[in-house]
């Protein structure tokens, strides 16, 4: 996949990215490609750029085709030609991302984001008062993913922690950060407890049960964090 390639996904699926996205992650999307825009042609700079804009992208909801292209996607070796944008092609984004009205989020779209959630809020989980340590402390700098149940409040999905000491597990600590669970909890954890194509299992399901680095490259390609 060139950077053309993406920008020219981004312009078909826009019109899926403004309903699925909220306003702030939406703002920071667009703050991703103006920077894209910004870099010129030094290669090291687009793709550090254009990692953002694919970070960005772990928000939407897994079922949008933009979404499953990007979790299809391993990141590779690229020669510039294939790194560097079109000019026209980017600027025409940019210019069709400040265009369009704010729009509402079809009954379709919301109804399916609701059932991800409530898969979400299914999976084993504990509170707040069983963190112990760093955790307990500040569980957001401690790498940890928190979903809030509308009646139990905040959960923590349980294959983070450690079945014998109950102490975060370095892993998911490491890849947690890697997809911005802090920004978009959900997102992260629908990563772990959904099927993996890569991995032909559930990634929550194989911690401990395969290398951590294997569990490592698979969160790394799915937002191109390495060469591209």
């Amino acid at each position: 996949m060139t950077t053309n390639d993406l920008l020219g996904l981004l312009r078909r699926h826009l019109p899926e990215i403004r309903a699925s996205l909220t306003a702030a992650q939406y703002a920071r999307f667009q703050d991703s490609v103006r920077r894209l825009g910004e870099v010129g042609d030094d290669t090291r700079a687009v793709r550090l750029a254009v990692l953002e804009v694919r970070r960005c992208l772990l928000a939407l909801p897994r079922e949008n085709e933009l979404r499953r292209r990007m979790d299809q996607f391993r990141s590779g070796g690229a020669a510039p030609s294939a790194v560097l944008p079109d000019a026209g092609e980017l600027d025409e984004v940019i210019r069709l991302l400040e265009s369009v009205d704010w729009p509402v989020l079809d009954p379709a779209s919301a109804e399916i984001a609701r059932g991800v959630r409530q898969r979400l809020l299914t999976a084993p989980a504990r509170g707040p008062e069983r963190l112990t340590g760093a955790a307990a402390q500040d569980p957001d700098r401690a790498g940890l993913i928190r979903l809030t149940d509308p009646e139990l409040g905040d959960r923590y999905p349980d294959f983070q922690f450690d079945p014998d000491t109950g102490e975060p597990r370095p892993v998911v600590q490491r890849i947690n950060r890697l997809l911005l669970s802090d920004q978009d909890p959900w997102g992260a954890a629908d990563w772990w407890l959904a099927g993996n194509a890569w991995l032909r299992d559930t990634p929550a399901a194989l911690v401990g049960q395969v290398p951590d680095a294997l569990l490592t490259e698979a969160a790394a390609a799915l937002i191109g964090d390495g060469a591209w």
